[in-house]
């Protein structure tokens, strides 16, 4: 193995987190982990990856403000094929999804998408991916090959710890770019959040099918609303209506990484739990002592939610 290549993503200036924990993936990995990033101004984004990766090469160029696929993709062939790194790894992004399979493609090398988990065994890759809406894990072995070409999926591992590498920085200030004839960046539009964006919660109290129906939901709240929390809830709740999708969190909802997750009447499937199992704490409480949400969780609670929810709610009240 000749180490990880990381394709750094970043949106309007920022670094996006699915970055560092494709980076935390590469780590995981073990060998060495590269980072490409291609920016504007990539000396201002670099703080983030530096001491989270072996290598950083940094390609600055005005045009390379915002992703085009067709002035990456030349810079980034030539870094795979200067570098030949076992493993091309970058986020299930919009970005990623337009970039890996050009890329694969051009340089006829293996792609596999959407991966949960990683590993070399015998040289060659091993992947996990979600199938069906979630509802089942698949595990591909791929064949040996030199190099490959994947996208990981967010909140899948954990972002790099600072201070987990030293860095070697490189800088490269590219004079032109490749002649663009089909596409260019107009504007960045951003998502509607139809009513509170549950990712960026710090503490979610999130309820499951065991809550019994919409009528029951009003305790739940008056609970967050003790707790300075968001309430979110599993895609059962969801597609019954009682809350509205963007409170879902999962596979075919949102992916959360609060402080804490008091998860109630959760039964704790894997596409719930890819959804949130990189939470601080997590709490659960469900009257079925085999629900799979007690393997993720630090803290259970083996009891009915409605004796417990009035007795938490008076607490934090109070």
């Amino acid at each position: 193995m000749s180490g990880v290549l990381v394709i750094a993503e970043h949106r309007q200036g920022a670094l996006r987190e699915a970055t560092l924990e494709c980076l935390g993936a590469a780590l995981a990995l073990g060998g060495e982990a590269t980072t490409l990033l291609l920016a504007d101004a990539p000396d201002a984004l670099a703080g983030e990856i530096t001491g989270r990766t072996h290598g950083l090469k940094l390609y600055a160029h005005p045009d390379l403000a915002a992703f085009n696929p067709e002035l990456y993709l030349p810079v980034v062939m030539d870094a795979v094929k200067a570098l030949q790194p076992s493993l091309v790894l970058m986020p299930h992004s919009s970005q990623g999804m337009d970039l890996a399979p050009a890329l694969a493609g051009r340089l006829g090398l293996p792609l596999v998408t959407d991966c949960t988990g990683l590993s070399w065994n015998d040289g060659a890759l091993s992947v996990q991916r979600a199938v069906y809406g979630g509802k089942a894990m698949q595990e591909l072995a791929l064949k040996p090959a030199a190099t490959v070409v994947a996208t990981l999926q967010a909140g899948a591992y954990q972002a790099a710890p600072a201070g987990a590498a030293e860095t070697a920085s490189e800088s490269v200030t590219l004079t032109e770019l490749a002649p663009r004839h089909a596409r260019r960046f107009l504007e960045y539009l951003a998502g509607v959040v139809e009513d509170v964006d549950i990712a960026e919660a710090d503490i979610l109290v999130s309820v499951g099918r065991g809550i019994g129906g919409p009528d029951n939901i009003p305790q739940a709240q008056a609970l967050a609303d003790a707790l300075g929390a968001t309430l979110s809830c599993s895609r059962p709740v969801a597609d019954a209506g009682w809350l509205p999708k963007s409170r879902q969190v999962g596979t075919s909802g949102k992916t959360v990484r609060p402080k804490i997750y008091l998860a109630l009447g959760i039964s704790g499937a894997f596409q719930h739990q890819a959804g949130m199992k990189n939470s601080g704490t997590i709490i659960a409480v469900n009257s079925d002592p085999r629900a799979p949400i007690f393997q993720v969780a630090h803290y259970g609670i083996v009891a009915d939610l409605f004796e417990v929810l009035p007795k938490l709610s008076e607490r934090f009240g109070g």
